[in-house]
Formats: C-alpha cells, structure tokens, sequence
C-alpha cells in the first residue's frame, strides 16, 4: 500500500476548514445565540479519541459543547461493533433521541463509527431511523464539517461509508480533549491481524502508522500544556512503524517519546502477542517515564482454541513473553483479555484458560462472552457454544480472577503510590479517586486542588479491584 493512498494531503484538509466557516455561516444566520453540540460514545480508548477530534470540530463549526442531550441542536452518537451488546446498546440510545427531535424538528442527528461501517447496519439505520440525518465510517471522521454542511443545506440524508480497505490518516484537524492532563493519541489506526472472531480490520481498515515526528510534535504540545498521562493508542502498537519507509518501530518511538521534556507518564494499548519484541521490553525496562504496566491479550489458554482464533502464538509463546518481562521488570502489572465460550471450546479448553491466570498471575482481566460479529469466519464455525455453558463459564473465570486480583492488591498495604488525581470517586464523593503507575484505582481523602496532580497516598485497605489510603503531607 502507498503511502499516498492513505495520507490525507493538506489540500484536502484545508477544504475541511472552508466547510468549517460555511457551517459557522449557517448559524450565524440562525436567531439563537448558542447552538449545543453533544456527542455520546461508545466502545473502545480509540473511538473516544476520536470523538474528541469530533467535538473539536464541531465547536470550530460554532457548536458549543454540552453533557446534556436534550439541550442539544446536533447530536453525534460513536459506534463500537465489536460485540452485539454495544451495537443494540447504541442502536437503543439512538432510538431514544427520536422524542428530542420530534420536539425540535431543526435537531440534527448524526452516526458514525464501527457499527455503521458495516453494510448491513447501514441499512437497519436507512429504513428503521428515519430521524437519522447523516452516517459516516471511521474513515471518514475527517469530513464531517463537509458532510454537516451538505446535511444542512441539501436537507437530505447523507451515507458517507468507508473508502474500501485503504483507510487514512488526517492530520492537522482540531481536536477537543476530554481531560486537561491525562490525552489518548493515536499512532496507528487499522489492524492486519484477521482474528477469526474480530471485526475490526474489516470496520477500520488495514494497518497503517502516523508519522512519528507528527507523534512527537503532538506529545512535546502536550507535555508543554502540563499533561500527566499520555496513552498511546492502536489497534496493535507493536505494528506500528511496519508500513513507514524508514527503519522505525514502536521500540523506537517510545524511546523518542521518553526523551521529551515534562513530568508524564506513558502507557500504551493494545499489544498483540505476537508482535511484543524483546526490544520493546528492554525499552520500557530503562525507561522511568513508561508504565510498567503491560496489556497483553491472551484470548484463551487453550492452543488449539488458539490456532482456531487466527491468533499466530501458543502458550508457550505466550509464557515466554510474559517470563521475559517479569525478569527484566519484577514487578510489572500485567492485565489481559479472555474470550469465553468461542465456538467449539471443550471443558478442557477452558480449564486450560483457568490455568493461565495462575499460570500468569494477572493483576486484573477483562474477561468477555464470545459474541457472533456477522463477516468474521468464527460467525459461521460449527459448535457454538449454548448461551448457559457461557455464563457459567464466565462466573467461575470472574471467581477465580477475583481472588488472584485480591492477593495482587494486598501486596500494595503499607506501601506510598505515586496516583494521577483524576477526580472525585463515583462510589463515595467525599474521597479522591485515581490510577498509579500500574493503573491500580486509588481512593483517598483530599482537596480538589490536587485534581490533575500527581499525589502520594500510603495505602491503608486493599480491596479485590481498588486500593484506599491516606494522603502523605
């Protein structure tokens, strides 16, 4: 694949800008003095990073960000297709917001993501949402300011989907962050990989890698700007840099990233298995401003189960990685991702995958309910696993996890953590609630005025999923 059939050119992006003051034209004319703009997201870090280019240019366009849909004069709802849950849990959100349009009929509403840049669901959204003003795919984020103007002055339904498998990467567009210290930035976008149970290479595309000097430039920006955290994202960083002409991989660019100026930390997600090279290791090894943290997704611990997967690793592979790791970094925290249930996996083949979290000694999963994704080869594999064999499955994984995550957990009693503050806790207000460097969710009393600030806590409770403390004057 060229490199030029997926870099936006400036041109292009330039028009992008035009469409952006035709829009602020538009409502300019229009008798009230803010129009709102509310976006709601759903699935992965990567979508929520693009929601916030979203809203940037939406408040470009004149829009003034809210929380409140109902205040709303455009509303964009961000899909996730991989797992039927979040397709009907977007698709009812969706449905919800026809009584807001039926009492503002100027309400423009808009789809984009994963979910619609599958045919079939396009065609649900044409013929059952009617209220539906516009949907574009995930390659095309990038022309929504040229998309809302042609909605709004055509007053006809727009279906923007993807430009075949090549994708693209647009630069320069504004964005809107959500935190004023902790930023997703994207590296690469698009996955190779063809799992046999996953959409995404056929939602998002295949693999391609943003130039590192535009990574770098919007990291020296952000660590300038007093960012704390800073997640590198892609459907598999340890891709990144394969498709770039020049010798440069992930390893390299953590090393480039390390070397920027600020007090930050750097966390990445999510790495294949398969691509994980000693040399990334030996990189955040000697590097203080990386995590030690490390998400690496096993998927099952069955080999077999494996092979049917598509996932191009076994066990042992795996438990090499994760021995190399645990040699050069003792105490890194290594999270997971399991499916339960894939079609045709034995009592067997699970027992294995319970054994791995001892095996391994994870420090927390996310564990899910294989899910049917119409197109992938899993879809249409014989012996599919009944709806209860699942459940039960995935309770006896979630027990046995939980008691691992528990004994993980107690071993921080005692002991100062260094947590970004990100704000009060949703389950007890009256306490601060934030991550350290292993991302363990720390609970403490304290002042607003640390929110956004690194803070020491000696932790006094250690519970199965959260640790709790007390601020050290």
């Amino acid at each position: 694949m060229e490199r030029n059939q997926i870099i936006i050119s400036p041109e292009k992006i330039r028009e992008q800008y035009v469409y952006m003051d035709k829009v602020r034209a538009l409502l300019g004319e229009r008798m009230q003095k803010v129009h709102y703009a509310y976006v709601e997201t759903f699935g992965c870090q990567q979508n929520e990073a693009d929601s916030e280019r979203i809203m940037g240019m939406l408040e470009n366009m004149g829009y003034t960000p809210t929380q409140d849909a109902a205040l709303s004069d455009i509303i964009i709802v961000n899909t996730c297709a991989v797992r039927e849950h979040a397709e009907l849990r977007a698709l009812s959100i969706t449905g919800q917001f026809k009584h807001l349009k039926e009492k503002k009929k100027s309400l423009i509403i808009g789809v984009c993501g994963c979910m619609v840049s599958q045919e079939h669901r396009k065609e649900d959204i044409k013929n059952k949402y009617p209220y539906i003003n516009f949907l574009f795919g995930t390659s095309m984020n990038w022309k929504l300011p040229e998309i809302l103007y042609n909605s709004m002055i055509k007053q006809k339904r727009q279906y923007h989907l993807d430009c075949g498998d090549i994708g693209n990467i647009a630069e320069d567009l504004p964005i809107r962050r959500e935190s004023g210290f902790k930023a997703w930035v994207s590296v690469m976008y698009g996955c190779n990989n063809f799992c046999t149970y996953c959409v995404v290479p056929y939602v998002r595309g295949r693999e391609r890698s943003r130039d590192p000097e535009r990574i770098l430039d919007e990291i020296r920006e952000l660590a300038k700007d007093g960012y704390r955290e800073i997640t590198l994202l892609g459907q598999n960083v340890n891709s990144y840099g394969k498709d770039l002409e020049i010798d440069y991989d992930f390893a390299d660019l953590l090393e480039d990233i390390c070397k920027i100026d600020g007090d930050f930390i750097v966390r990445f997600m999510t790495s294949h298995p398969k691509d994980a090279s000693r040399k990334l290791i030996d990189t955040m090894a000697r590097s203080p401003k990386i995590a030690k943290a490390f998400h690496l997704p096993l998927q099952s611990g069955s080999d077999r189960i494996l092979k049917e997967m598509n996932r191009h690793y076994d066990r042992e592979t795996y438990l090499s990685l994760v021995g190399y790791m645990r040699e050069r970094m003792p105490d890194i925290a290594i999270t997971t991702d399991i499916i339960v249930g894939f079609p045709g996996e034995t009592e067997e083949d699970f027992e294995q995958t319970l054994d791995m979290l001892e095996t391994v000694g994870y420090d927390n999963i996310y564990s899910f309910i294989y899910s049917k994704r119409r197109g992938t080869k899993a879809s249409l594999m014989e012996d599919q696993i009944p709806e209860e064999i699942k459940k039960e499955r995935f309770a006896r994984m979630i027990e046995k996890q939980s008691a691992i995550s528990s004994g993980k957990n107690s071993v921080y009693l005692g002991s100062v953590q260094k947590v970004l503050v990100e704000g009060r806790s949703k389950t007890d207000p009256d306490k601060l609630t934030g991550r350290n460097e292993k991302n363990r969710l720390v609970h403490f009393v304290g002042d607003d005025s640390l929110i956004g600030k690194f803070a020491n806590v000696r932790i006094t409770e250690a519970e199965t999923f959260s640790l709790s403390g007390e601020l050290e004057k």
